[in-house]
Formats: structure tokens, C-alpha cells, sequence
């Protein structure tokens, strides 16, 4: 299609009007779209009022090689638009006066209708779409609820596991301290060392000071006791006293104390059976925790426990030291032989055991001199040394010698106490005579010292222990003792450890009585001191000692 091109003078309204219904018609048969066409002829319409109000225009429309449609107004100020049409204008351009205006009306209708029915179309398109953002503005926010009912639940576990994971790291920590402070309180049987170490586990953790108070105390008059302090003791229920309510677990609450009006106060009775104190604890800080509380209720039900175990231990420990002591010979004053002894209490334990010596003179001037070890320790052991002490001597007073004393001993123990053993070891001295005549029931062997420093130990094999089942008969034997020589006779308590065998513990003391000089045993009791002395080293011992020493007189 070749391009055709025609002006037309728009002077008029009317001229205005037809040239913007012929340009109406052409871009209909062009195919433009109602919208596009509507867009064109609105912006045509305002230049040619423009033009019109400035006295008139030239306007000039031409169509191009191709489906251009270009129209352009001159005047002051001159414009141009050019349409690209879906189909290409056809025919010769029409003329000014071929534009019929009734039609030109119609044909604006039409396009108006179109137009709007377009708008229809996309407000409806757009009533879906705000519709469909509605939805989905519904769903972000029920979605953002939903986001922050998770975070929050979120939260609310973490804290809850935050809280959990305190709780069981208190309780760990409490727990932990109540096992290692009972393990400290129970390895003591001194109940003053018990009461000591109270305050020493409390302060300043647990308590900001700490008084324990034993109810036989005489030295601080209840009077002088803060009021909780003296109704725990006479209900056996915990009391705390402070300016608020302490509301904790298992205890009763009172007004503060006038001693001390301003500090929280937690009076626990101690006892096992009955109270025999009050632990009275003022609070670290502002008050008492409970979980804190619980941990310190059940420490001073064991402090109590501790403490009843303590006067228990220190009961019998008195009763069988008593006993022990009561079977204890006073040496017998022996012309031409002085005797020293020494008896050691094991450092362990009930302190008592059945270690024992005697010596004492029989009807045909000899004496006697004799060392035993009942095993095990306690009122039994005690009790079975003085049976056996008793028989000895009932024994002797026949005329016995010391194998025959053992051999009855034997028989006794293992008739009487079928389960307990002793050993034990008899030596004879006879006035004026050179020679000691000794028997051993499994003892260890005696070590004698002659009169120039010479050390010899007496190494003939002793019989089977006292009360063994079986039927034994010991053997006597005859050592040369010259005058001055000394005998010790002791216990295994002084020769045994558990670090070394007793051959060397046996060693030891052959050595410590060769280094005594004659001027050191001529008194015999500080010579016993010098004995110890180096065989314990002030070392603690677990077993009790004893040593009998028997020195001839010089000739």
C-alpha cells in the first residue's frame, strides 16, 4: 500500500468534530482497540481545543508504507502521534466535509460502550484479585499468628527446659554436698569433732553463722538461747524465726527472735532418738531456700545419727578401757629381776583389743613373766584376755610348767570359744639361775639382749595358736640368760605393718636393743620408752602393743 497523506484546516468546532470522527473511522477499519482508539481520540480532542482556542490549525493525516497512521497538528505548538494499526488503513484518505456528524455520535457511543464494558471487565478482574489478596493477606496473618504461637510455645519449652536443667543442677549440687559433708561428719567418733566440723561445711554457702547447742550443755543457759532455738529442742520440730513467714517444707514458723530481730533463723533439732541439740542457722541472704532446706533437714538428721554413734563409741570405749585396764598387772617387785612394761592402745578403731601381760611368782620362788594376744578387738576380745590371764594363773599355782600352762590354755579356749584365738608366750626365771625355760603358742619370738650389747633372737618354732581345733601338746625350751641380760617379750602390734613383713619389723627391734647401752637399762622403764621410740616412729598403729621387758641383775 503506498502512503497517502491529506491536510485539513480546522477552524472551526465543527471541523474539529468531523476530523475527529473521520480519524474515529479509520482507526475502527484499522482494527485498533477500543481502548488504544479511545486514548487517541480523547488526547486528539484536547490538542484540537488547544488549537481552536488559539485561532486554528492545520491537521495532517498520512498513512505510511506499512500500518502507520501518523496525524500531526501545526500551530504555536505543533503535535505529532503515530498509531501502528493491527490492520492497514485502506483507500484514500476521506475529506474534511465527508464526515457525517449524527453517525460520528453513534460511533463515539459505541466506543464509550466499549470502553466501559473493558473497565467492567477489569473492575471485576480486580474485585477477584483483591478478593484472592484478601485471602491470602487472611492466611499471611494466620500464618504469622500461627508463627508466633510456635515461637512462643517455642519459647515458653525453652525456658521450661532452662528451668528443668537449674532444678536437677541444684539438686545435683545439693545432693552432692549433703554425701560429701555426711561422709566427713560419719568418719569422726569424736562428737566434739563432729560439732566442729559443722560450722566449718555450713559457712558462709548455706548459712551466715552456724551455733549448735547440745542440750546437756551447761556452759550457755537456755535462757540465752534465741526462743526457736529452745522450742525445737523441746518439740523435736524444726522452727524458723524471721520478720516474714519462711513457709518451708516440714518446718514451723515463729516471729522473729528479740536476739536477733532482723536475720531469718532455722533451728533444727539434732538426735537420732532423742534431741540431743538444735543446729540454729542464720540465713546467707534474705531468707531460706526450701530445696536448700530439705537438703539441710535430712544433714542434721545425720549429724544427730553421727553424734548418738560418737557417745555410743566413747561409752564403750570407756567400759572396755576399763576392762582392759583392770586386767593389767602391777609388776611384782622380784629380787635378782625388774620387769617394765608398756601397754599401747591401737590408734584406730574401739582402741581396745585383747593384748595383755602378766607376771607374778610361783610357789617355789620362780617367776613367772608372761605376754598373750587374743584376736580381735572390742568388750569380747577384753573379756576373753581376762579368762585366759585368770586360767593362766590358776594353772600355775599348781605347779605347772610353761609348756603344760599353754596346753591347758589350748584346751580351755578351744572347748569354751571354739572361733577365737590367741597366742601367747611364757618365760621362767628362776632367782639367781642363768637359764630361762619359755614356751610360745604361735607368739612371735622373744629377743634377748646379753649383758656386752649381743642381740640373739629366739628363733625355736612355737606351737600352733591357742585354740586351734586341734590336740596339741607344746614343747619347753631352755635358753642360757647370763646376769644383766635383758628379755623383751611383746605383741605383734609392735613389730607388724602393712607396708613390711613382721621378720623385719623383728629386725628392727633386735637393732634398737643392740644400740641400748648398758647405762640405759639400768632403768629399765625409761628403756622401754627408748624401745618404742624408733619401732613407731609417733606413727599411728592398728593394732594395740605391748611390751614386757625382764632384765637379770649383774652378778
Amino acid at each position: 500500500m503506498t502512503a497517502a497523506s491529506e491536510n485539513w484546516t480546522i477552524a472551526s468546532v465543527a471541523h474539529a468534530a468531523r476530523a475527529r470522527a473521520l480519524l474515529a473511522r479509520l482507526t475502527v477499519h484499522a482494527g485498533v482497540p477500543a481502548l488504544d482508539r479511545v486514548r487517541f481520540l480523547t488526547a486528539l480532542g484536547g490538542r484540537l481545543r488547544d488549537a481552536l482556542g488559539a485561532g486554528g490549525t492545520e491537521l495532517t493525516v498520512t498513512t505510511g508504507p506499512g500500518r502507520e497512521l501518523r496525524v500531526a497538528l501545526g500551530g504555536p505548538e505543533p503535535w505529532q502521534h503515530t498509531l501502528v494499526c493491527p490492520s492497514p488503513v485502506s483507500g484514500p484518505l476521506p475529506r474534511l466535509d465527508d464526515a457525517p456528524l449524527a453517525e460520528a455520535l453513534l460511533g463515539a457511543d459505541e466506543d464509550a460502550a466499549a470502553l466501559l464494558a473493558s473497565l467492567a471487565e477489569t473492575e471485576e478482574l480486580l474485585r477477584l484479585h483483591r478478593e484472592e489478596l484478601h485471602q491470602t493477606n487472611q492466611g499471611v496473618l494466620a500464618l504469622h499468628a500461627e508463627l508466633e504461637a510456635a515461637a512462643l510455645a517455642q519459647r515458653e519449652l525453652l525456658d521450661a527446659e532452662r528451668a528443668a536443667r537449674a532444678e536437677a543442677e541444684k539438686a545435683r549440687r545439693l545432693l552432692t554436698f549433703l554425701a560429701n559433708a555426711s561422709a566427713v561428719i560419719n568418719t569422726s567418733l569424736d562428737h566434739e569433732d563432729i560439732l566442729r566440723r559443722l560450722p566449718e561445711l555450713l559457712v558462709p554457702e548455706y548459712a551466715r553463722h552456724v551455733d549448735v547447742w547440745l542440750v546437756d550443755d551447761e556452759r550457755t543457759p537456755a535462757g540465752e538461747r534465741a526462743a526457736a532455738t529452745v522450742t525445737a529442742a523441746r518439740t523435736g520440730r524444726p522452727q524458723h524465726a524471721g520478720p516474714h513467714l519462711g513457709e518451708l517444707p516440714g518446718v514451723d514458723d515463729l516471729p522473729a527472735s528479740a536476739l536477733f530481730p532482723d536475720r531469718p533463723l532455722l533451728c533444727l533439732p539434732v538426735g537420732a532418738r532423742t534431741v540431743q541439740g538444735v543446729l540454729t542457722l542464720a540465713a546467707p541472704g534474705d531468707r531460706f531456700d526450701p530445696d536448700t532446706t530439705v537438703m539441710l533437714l535430712e544433714l542434721a538428721r545425720r549429724a544427730g545419727i553421727a553424734l548418738d554413734n560418737a557417745r555410743q563409741y566413747e561409752q564403750h570405749r570407756d567400759v572396755a578401757e576399763a576392762l582392759q585396764r583392770a586386767q593389767l598387772t602391777e609388776l611384782p617387785a622380784t629380787p635378782g629381776l625388774t620387769l617394765a612394761a608398756r601397754y599401747l592402745p591401737a590408734t584406730h578403731g574401739l582402741n581396745i583389743g585383747g593384748d595383755w601381760y602378766d607376771a607374778f611368782p610361783q610357789p617355789d620362788g620362780s617367776v613367772l613373766t608372761v605376754i598373750g594376744d587374743v584376736t580381735g578387738h572390742g568388750l569380747r576380745a577384753a573379756v576373753i584376755m581376762g579368762q585366759l590371764r585368770t586360767a593362766l594363773r590358776a594353772y600355775a599355782v599348781e605347779g605347772n610348767g610353761p609348756a603344760r600352762i599353754l596346753t591347758l590354755l589350748h584346751r580351755m579356749l578351744r572347748h569354751q570359744e571354739p572361733e577365737l584365738y590367741a597366742t601367747c608366750a611364757i618365760a621362767r626365771f628362776t632367782p639367781g639361775g642363768r637359764e630361762v625355760v619359755w614356751a610360745a603358742a604361735g607368739h612371735p619370738p622373744a629377743v634377748a639382749r646379753g649383758p656386752r650389747g649381743e642381740v640373739r633372737v629366739l628363733e625355736a618354732k612355737p606351737g600352733i595358736m591357742l585354740g586351734v581345733p586341734m590336740p596339741y601338746e607344746y614343747e619347753e625350751h631352755t635358753v642360757e640368760l647370763p646376769a644383766g641380760s635383758t628379755l623383751a617379750l611383746y605383741t605383734d602390734g609392735l613389730v607388724e605393718r602393712r607396708s613390711a613383713g613382721i621378720d623385719a619389723g623383728i629386725d628392727r627391734l633386735a637393732r634398737a636393743m643392740g644400740k641400748l647401752r648398758a647405762a640405759d637399762l639400768t632403768d629399765l622403764d625409761a628403756a622401754a620408752d627408748s624401745l618404742l621410740k624408733p619401732m613407731l616412729h609417733d606413727s599411728e598403729h592398728d593394732d594395740d602393743i605391748c611390751l614386757l621387758l625382764c632384765r637379770t641383775a649383774r652378778a
